[in-house]
């Protein structure tokens, strides 16, 4: 029997949350955008970087999936997502690669 393909995909998101002063507030921006991707996407989603930063923060978001280009339309919907809840998406990185197994 012969394998498919199974692709990986992460984006990596860094956002901007503009006018926040202190770190429950951005938490209270970032942290129901995360925990709703987690619900309305089959992604893994993790904050990352800029925890202690009131103005940013860098979030990773991972699928695996045996089609690829429903990986690609999965995680550009998430991006479209972020951006719709009032996060400024200023760095994006997406990488998708072909794991074998081996």
């Amino acid at each position: 029997m012969a394998a498919r393909a199974v692709y990986v995909g992460v984006l990596l998101m860094t956002v901007q949350t503009p006018g926040v002063h202190s770190l429950k507030e951005k938490r209270g921006l970032v942290m129901p955008v995360t925990e709703r991707l987690k619900v309305r996407f089959p992604v893994s989603v993790a904050r990352l970087d800029g925890l202690d930063a009131h103005d940013w923060e860098r979030i990773g978001v991972s699928a695996i999936s045996a089609d690829r280009v429903w990986l690609e339309r999965t995680l550009a919907s998430v991006r479209a997502f972020v951006e719709g809840r009032g996060l400024s998406v200023r760095e994006v990185a997406l990488d998708i690669e072909v794991w074998d197994g081996a």
